[in-house]
Order: structure tokens, then C-alpha cells, then sequence
């Protein structure tokens, strides 16, 4: 009898064989995209990039705290000190990177030149972290290609402020529940005595032991850190009575309002104050306490939500995180251009799970980061002064957050809800 022919399967292609892994090309954007910063950070004088305003923060700021937590206090009286005690100790990071203390034989990095460093470190470990979840079954890269790409869109900023070492923890609190609820409220507290934020990441724990163990580890936690840092440093409150004094920056929702009243004859002036260029004038205290008004109604907002909300999936976590910070961003007094390094990360985290509903959310913060940084440091000038092109650029990037805070809500809220959403019924543990 003829023998059947069994057909080989084809072989693959040459190209197919000379494709690099997501893995190895992730890497490579990585090393290319921040290869880019640095070179913007060297070039820092350059005026389009800031005339040296940029990396002021760390040589003249940064360095001065620093000094001053070497001698084991916070600065006290410094209306520029408006930063949670967690601060203190990334401030003082820097150190590690210099070693002469160990030897005066060792090469070692100047203060600015470790900041950098360890800021990269820590974008490097959020990249990390986000390829690891992405890679598991059922999970996705995109939060990956989204951080990596999104961070260069805010220029050499991010290098230069320590909110990228924040957004990590945050980034570690929610990658952490899915795992360990324990670890995940420990990374949220560690946050939030970095810059309070991070502890919006356990708004969305589902109900139940979920929450009991994630909350309470949390607290336990911000206690113990607490502690320590009230032992090893002096006033480490004393940031609390710089907060309150803060006024309206230029770059917020209520600075645009007040850079379109003074085109229309408004005689308000704008002022370098707390760290920020402010409106001071008539109804600038009204507009601030408006703002805190609509942050009131956003935490109301979050409250019902989480009242109301019947089903989770494994996103639900991180949409709700995005959508909390989203609307306390918006309703602040103060949108530095650096809020946006929160926003990215917990995009990306929300990029990482299939189940999410804010994909759209994160197309609209990656293009307000670009506006962003076409605002500062580009266009700042047009900013400070109130020309129409500056009130224009404000206008653009303050109403795609708007518009990305009324859409990351709505479609938050319908996914908790809806009979046909992705979930199984609420059981109180993470699906």
C-alpha cells in the first residue's frame, strides 16, 4: 500500500527568525528614549528648554533640603517646604551614590548627578515591573510601551523631580494586590509619606478581606514609618502650615479662568510664590476656595462610587486609582507639569490588564503630557505673561484632563455596575 504523505509544517520565515522579542525591543525604546532626556538635561540652558529654570529645582532646592536634613530636621519657616516627611529620605538618596563619607579615595557623583541617576533607577524599575506584569497570561505589554513612551513627552522633567520615585511606589502598591494585599497597602503608605497621592491606589480594594488586609496593613505601616522619621528628624510636620497658604498657579483650571480675566481687564498679577508662579489680586482667594470645593465634590464623588459599585475585575483597582487621582488633579489648585508623571504611571498600570475601561483616558493624558511640556518649559513666557497663545496652550491642555476626568469617571462607574460587565459578582476577594 502507498504510505501516506504526511505534510512538514513550513518553516518560518527568515524575517520571522530575526525578530527581536517584545522584551529586547521594550529595552532598547528604553535606552533610546532616555538617552534623549539626558540630552535635553545637558542642554538645559538652551531657552525653548528652559533657560536653566528646569534643573533649578535640584541644584538650588533639592540641595538646600538636603543640607538641612543632613543636620536632622525639616526645614522649618520655608514657605518652598510643602512636601509630606516620606520626602526626607529621598532627598537624602543621593547620598548613596556618594561614597566619600566611606573613603575620600572613592570617585564619587556630585548631589545632581545621583539624583539623575537614581531617577532613572526608578524609572527603570516601573519599566521593569510593568513588562513582568505584562507578560503574564491574560495581561498585556501595552502599559509597558505606554510608560515608555509616554515619560519623554514631558521632555527632561521627569528627571529632575522626585515624582517618578513616587509614581513608582504607587505603580508597586497596585501591581502588589493581586499578590500580596499586605504588600500592597505597605508600597501605598510608603507613598503617600512621599507625596500623599499614592494612598488614592487603595480606593478601589475590592470590599471585604481584600480591603480589611490591604487598608490596615497601609495604616499600620504610615504608622511605623511615621515614627521612625519622627525619631531620626525634627519637625517632620512642618510642612503642613506651607500648604494652606498656597494660592492659584497659573497652570490649574482656575489660573486659566484668571489668565482670561485679566484679556478682559481683570488687574491681577502673577507672582513667584511657594515654589510657583501664582495669580495674587481681587477674587483669586475665592477661586482657590472653589477649587477646594470641587476637591470636595470629587472625594464625594469617589465616595458614592465606591458606596455604589457591585463588580470588580482585576482592572477595577486600577482604574478607580487613575480616576481618583484624575479628579484631585483637576479640581487642584496647583497642575505642575510634573502631576503628570502620577497620571502616566497609573495609566500604564490600567494598560497592563485586558479587563480596563480607561484606554481612551490614557490616549487623552499622553496628548495633554505633550501640551504639558509645550507649556513648560517651551511656551512658559507666553504662560507667565497672559498672552492669548499661552491662555490657548492652557486652554487645550486643562480641557483634555477635563475631558479625561469626566470620561475616566463615567466609564469607571458604568463598568462597577453594568449587568454585562466582565466581572463575576462581588465577592469581596480580587477575581
Amino acid at each position: 500500500m502507498p504510505q501516506a504523505r504526511t505534510s512538514s509544517p513550513p518553516e518560518p520565515s527568515p524575517a520571522r527568525l530575526r525578530r527581536p522579542p517584545p522584551v529586547v525591543c521594550l529595552a532598547v525604546a528604553w535606552l533610546a528614549t532616555r538617552a534623549l532626556m539626558l540630552w535635553l538635561l545637558l542642554h538645559d540652558e538652551w531657552g525653548p528648554l528652559g533657560g536653566g529654570g528646569v534643573s533649578r529645582e535640584v541644584h538650588k532646592h533639592y540641595f538646600r533640603w538636603y543640607v538641612t536634613l543632613t543636620h536632622g530636621g525639616f526645614p522649618v519657616d520655608d514657605p518652598m517646604w510643602q512636601y509630606p516627611p516620606g520626602a526626607g529620605p529621598v532627598l537624602l538618596s543621593p547620598a548613596l551614590l556618594s561614597p566619600s563619607w566611606l573613603s575620600p579615595a572613592l570617585p564619587s557623583l556630585t548631589y545632581f548627578e545621583a539624583f539623575v541617576a537614581l531617577t532613572l533607577a526608578a524609572d527603570a524599575l516601573v519599566a521593569m515591573a510593568l513588562v513582568r506584569v505584562g507578560k503574564r497570561p491574560g495581561r498585556s505589554l501595552h502599559g509597558a510601551v505606554f510608560w515608555i513612551a509616554g515619560l519623554p513627552l514631558l521632555l527632561h522633567i521627569p528627571l529632575v523631580r522626585y515624582d517618578v520615585q513616587a509614581t513608582a511606589l504607587g505603580v508597586f502598591a497596585l501591581l502588589a494586590l493581586s499578590r500580596s494585599t499586605r504588600a500592597c497597602g505597605a508600597f501605598a503608605a510608603a507613598g503617600a509619606l512621599v507625596k500623599v497621592w499614592p494612598a488614592l491606589t487603595l480606593l478601589g480594594t475590592p470590599r471585604g478581606r481584600t480591603t480589611r488586609e490591604a487598608w490596615t496593613a497601609a495604616a499600620v505601616s504610615a504608622g511605623a514609618l511615621l515614627l521612625v522619621l519622627s525619631l531620626a528628624f525634627e519637625h517632620p510636620l512642618s510642612f503642613l502650615r506651607q500648604q494652606g497658604k498656597r494660592g492659584v498657579q497659573i497652570e490649574s483650571l482656575g489660573g486659566t479662568a484668571l489668565a482670561l480675566a485679566r484679556r478682559a481687564g481683570w488687574p491681577g498679577k502673577v507672582r513667584y510664590q511657594f515654589g510657583a508662579m501664582e495669580f495674587t489680586g481681587p477674587y483669586v482667594s475665592t477661586v482657590a476656595a472653589l477649587s477646594l470645593l470641587l476637591t470636595a465634590a470629587a472625594f464625594c464623588l469617589l465616595l458614592l462610587w465606591r458606596l455604589c459599585a457591585r463588580r470588580w475585575t482585576e482592572a477595577t483597582p486600577y482604574d478607580a486609582a487613575l480616576c481618583a487621582v484624575l479628579l484631585f488633579t483637576v479640581t487642584s489648585r496647583v497642575i505642575s507639569p510634573q502631576y503628570m508623571i502620577w497620571l502616566l504611571g497609573l495609566a500604564a498600570v490600567c494598560l497592563t490588564s485586558r479587563h480596563t475601561t480607561q484606554r481612551p483616558v490614557a490616549a487623552l493624558l499622553a496628548a495633554a503630557a505633550g501640551v504639558s511640556a509645550l507649556a513648560y518649559p517651551v511656551l512658559y513666557t507666553q504662560i507667565t505673561g497672559g498672552t492669548w497663545t499661552g491662555c490657548l496652550v492652557m486652554l487645550v491642555r486643562n480641557g483634555l484632563l477635563i475631558a479625561a476626568a469626566v470620561l475616566s469617571f463615567r466609564r469607571l462607574w458604568r463598568s462597577s455596575r453594568s449587568p454585562t460587565s466582565d466581572s463575576r459578582p462581588h465577592t469581596g476577594q480580587m477575581p
